[in-house]
């Protein structure tokens, strides 16, 4: 396998189990080093496969990558591309962390570009960031969920 895998990387890093499911996510990306560079920098991910697809192994889960694209034959009318309005979002990663402040300072360090700092929303502490194609990601921290208190439902901070 060391043929296709990035150096270092096995099979076993693969999204490929040998029973049930595993989860992944998929992005379209306009590009693939720029993308993974981020994704294994920022998120701290393991480059499991550089491209065709990029697979970025982060945590417990894997981000897949690959530019955009006409229909294929498994997708006859779908076209892949990246997100053209930063201010309309139909789905975004979700990351939760142990130390908010800590990925704050770190991620910020390494140029990722927050909305806003940490928000304590009751429930947890949360921001939000843009990836370099605009995607989205959230970040989130536990905080009060963990004593039954449950998130604010207003719109305010």
């Amino acid at each position: 396998m060391s043929d296709v895998t990035s150096a270092g990387a096995t099979a076993d890093d693969l999204p490929a189990p040998a029973e049930g499911l595993v989860l992944t996510h998929f992005l379209t990306v306009s590009d693939v080093p720029r993308s993974r560079a981020f994704y294994a920098d920022v998120l701290s991910g393991r480059v499991v496969l550089d491209e065709n697809p990029c697979i970025v192994k982060v945590a417990n889960s894997w981000i897949i990558m690959n530019p955009g694209g006409g229909p294929t034959a498994d997708k006859p009318d779908v076209i892949l591309r990246t997100p053209e309005d930063p201010k309309t979002v139909s789905s975004f990663l979700n990351v939760r962390v142990a130390d908010i402040h800590d990925f704050y300072a770190t991620a910020s360090a390494k140029g990722a570009e927050f909305l806003t700092p940490p928000i304590d929303r009751r429930a947890e502490l949360r921001c939000y960031m843009r990836d370099p194609d605009g995607y989205l990601i959230e970040v989130g921290q536990a905080t009060g969920l963990l004593k039954g208190i449950l998130a604010r439902t207003d719109t305010e901070a």
